[in-house]
């Protein structure tokens, strides 16, 4: 990523696992030409094929007529003389017959039995399964001397001798196909070159109004383009063609996330400066303060304060970091592991038992049961690391606002499909009324006494949202002091599906 290499440097090589089609920028007006063209072009090629069998079949009617004519007049002089079969045919008749400047053209007389009579004896004669009824013509396809002709052939029948077997004449007439095939190209050529005129100034017009369809995106750019860094306001989706809208409102939500996170961390930024005066205020004029001091004992009570002030500071500024840094975690499951919440609750709790001696509360851990006295584990999908925060944020805001003498109890229960973690406290509760500001930035409660930055339950909250838990916050039901009903933070978050069983092991064992 970060290696600068010049224009001649040619021992670059992409990683191996590097996708470098990925990398491949593409371009939607060519992959519409693309989709466009190519069918264009796969369809051209098959249009000359059907082209060039269709002029073959317009060519070969014509021609099929005038041998049809040349079968019908021949088979009308095949007559018998004495007995014999001959044809009253002049020369100049043959000769007639027999004139093309193009094509050769072969004639052919056969008797009964297929004994020759006049004519070319080359010419094939036709399969035995081909005889017709007399009088009808066919055509057929054949080589003469290795060179492809047509044939048109008719069956004449003959004088009845009496109780004898239908006795039947042929005739057939050929020519070669090279008049048949010069018609073939000249349609195919009146055919196909207007095409070649036409092909470019399709692909034109195609480029064309690829061209002018794509320019609301043009112009959708430059819109964009020419707005300021700081313009979040939405696009108007009625400037744009309705194909483009789903784009723009998709477009437009984001830009609304953005604003509303933008506006957040400004309000963030503003509030953590605003608090971050009372504490800095404090450090500096506790140390000019002690700095004008001579006696012993003012000097260290200033610095005693100092010392306080300081403390606060890195309290807010923990907390500022853990809430910065709880905000910007991804909001779906990637990041999130199997977790023991029994056994992170129980960790949590015995890194506060230290504070709570100084506090002089007795802080307390309840594990779930499994019904015969046993702990039982309560799984489920998260961060393990802001969870932690969460609970320790929950334990510290119990601790600091119970009196001393008072209890603090961390209980784990599994409740149908969910897993619940409660926070249990004996200090002056939370009125109903404050309950759903308690958890903004900088909010304290008026009145309130113990020190604190107005962050550890907005961080709670951002954690619990981003584990899809619920926080709920109700009067400790197990107080019996009416000046101290204390608090119960209760979350519920859903239990880890279980993984599937692995399937059994079908293999034989002997």
């Amino acid at each position: 990523m970060g290696r600068e290499f010049g224009e001649d440097d040619t021992s670059w090589q992409a990683p191996a696992g590097l996708d470098k089609e990925e990398d491949i920028q593409h371009s939607l007006f060519g992959e519409i030409l693309d989709w466009m063209l190519a069918p264009l072009l796969l369809l051209w090629p098959m249009s000359i094929a059907i082209t060039y069998l269709v002029a073959k079949s317009i060519a070969n009617q014509p021609f099929d007529h005038a041998l049809e004519d040349s079968v019908t007049v021949l088979a009308q002089q095949v007559h018998e003389v004495n007995g014999k079969l001959a044809p009253r045919l002049p020369g100049s008749a043959r000769d007639i017959l027999r004139a093309d400047d193009v094509d050769s053209v072969y004639f052919q007389i056969a008797g009964p039995g297929g004994a020759y009579v006049d004519g070319d004896r080359d010419l094939p004669p036709p399969a035995e399964e081909d005889r017709i009824k007399p009088g009808t013509i066919h055509f057929r396809n054949g080589t003469m001397h290795g060179t492809p002709i047509r044939i048109a052939y008719s069956w004449v029948a003959m004088e009845d001798r009496g109780g004898e077997e239908e006795r039947l004449a042929l005739v057939q007439v050929a020519e070669t196909l090279e008049k048949r095939a010069k018609l073939a190209n000249e349609i195919i050529k009146g055919v196909i070159l207007p095409q070649f005129i036409v092909l470019p100034i399709v692909l034109a017009l195609v480029w064309f109004a690829l061209a002018r369809g794509l320019s609301p995106l043009a112009q959708l750019q430059e819109r964009i383009r020419a707005r300021s860094s700081d313009d979040l306001s939405p696009i108007d989706s009625r400037q744009v063609p309705e194909e483009i809208t789903p784009l723009v409102r998709s477009l437009n939500d984001m830009l609304g996330r953005l604003s509303l996170s933008i506006e957040m961390q400004k309000r963030f930024i503003a509030d953590a400066a605003h608090q971050m005066k009372t504490p800095l205020a404090g450090m500096r004029m506790q140390s000019e303060l002690a700095l004008r001091q001579t006696d012993q004992g003012e000097i260290h009570r200033s610095l005693e304060q100092l010392a306080k002030s300081s403390e606060a500071a890195t309290r807010l500024v923990n907390q500022l970091l853990a809430l910065a840094r709880a905000e910007n975690q991804p909001q779906a499951g990637a990041a999130h592991l199997p977790v023991d919440l029994a056994d992170l609750a129980r960790s949590a709790v015995r890194d506060w038992v230290p504070a709570s001696f100084n506090y002089r509360i007795d802080l307390g851990f309840e594990a779930p049961d499994d019904g015969d006295g046993a702990g039982a584990g309560v799984p489920i999908d998260g961060n393990p690391t802001m969870l932690r925060e969460m609970l320790s944020n929950l334990i510290d805001n119990a601790l600091r606002y119970t009196p001393a003498g008072g209890a603090v109890t961390v209980r784990v229960r599994r409740t149908g499909d969910s897993a619940v973690v409660e926070v249990e406290d004996t200090g002056p509760g939370i009125p109903p009324a404050e309950r759903s500001n308690v958890f903004q930035r900088f909010y304290r409660i008026l009145g309130s006494s113990a020190e604190g930055s107005g962050l550890g339950l907005a961080i709670v909250r951002e954690i619990a949202q981003q584990h899809g838990a619920d926080v709920d916050i109700f009067s400790n039901p197990r107080s019996a002091s009416a000046k101290l009903p204390g608090s119960l933070f209760r979350l519920t978050f859903p239990l880890r599906a279980p993984d599937p069983a692995p399937a059994p092991d079908e293999s034989y064992h002997g």
